[in-house]
């Protein structure tokens, strides 16, 4: 499966694209630059019942737009 293709099932699933993500994150005051992978795993498996797989995929977005930061090496 392509990566556009986990997105765009996720579209379809909840229809929400990442950024209605980030934005629903940023009105819950839940969204910081230093958010862990896991945090936001955890939100959209307990809000959403996104599986791993597809939680990640977002996280993948929020690090290549830079609205989180990406772990220190």
């Amino acid at each position: 499966m392509s990566f556009q293709a986990y997105i765009d099932n996720i579209k379809t699933k909840t229809s929400k694209s990442p950024e209605d993500f980030k934005k629903e994150l940023e009105g819950d005051g839940l969204l910081l630059p230093d958010m862990k992978a896991t945090d936001l795993v955890s939100w959209l498996k307990q809000t959403y019942e996104l599986g791993h797989g597809h939680s990640m995929a977002i996280w993948a977005v929020f690090k290549s737009k830079g609205w989180v930061a990406s772990p220190k090496k």
